[in-house]
């Protein structure tokens, strides 16, 4: 059911493969944290803070068809790196797919254990948000389908 979710996770564990410390993984982290593309000055709303992150993390995501698209900003390329891990898997799948495809990937790449405790706090807030936007436009897909 989540085989293409399940393949993006391989996908950025194979981006990790030749990263031997700690501190390879944080220099791989800040690079896709640069990489990010960012949000229009219109997305940077306050609904679309993350709380729960160290530093300024804003999450869009919108609609198209039966996917959910997501993209973020944030002030620290650590906290955009975070992010863009979980938007390079998440982004694109159903709904349904977002909130049971759990981010086993991340505790097999030791992520969450090269984090301060901020950090990965962080990191499970912009996952729980995504999970948070997926329910919403699953709740307003079935409300479109079932006007009742």
């Amino acid at each position: 059911m989540f085989d293409s979710c399940l393949e993006k996770q391989r996908l950025v564990k194979a981006q990790f493969s030749d990263c031997q410390t700690e501190e390879a993984k944080y220099q791989k982290i800040i690079e896709l944290g640069r990489k990010q593309s960012g949000l229009s000055d219109a997305e940077k709303t306050s609904s679309n803070l993350v709380k729960g992150c160290q530093s300024q993390m804003y999450l869009a995501s919108r609609l198209t068809g039966n996917q959910v698209f997501f993209s973020a900003e944030s002030d620290a390329l650590i906290s955009a790196g975070l992010a863009a891990l979980l938007i390079q898997v998440y982004s694109g799948e159903t709904p349904e797919t977002i909130l049971k495809c759990s981010p086993s990937y991340l505790e097999e790449l030791g992520i969450n254990a090269s984090l301060t405790p901020n950090r990965a706090n962080g990191l499970y807030s912009i996952h729980l948000r995504m999970k948070q936007d997926a329910l919403k436009w699953l709740m307003q897909g079935e409300k479109t389908q079932n006007p009742g």
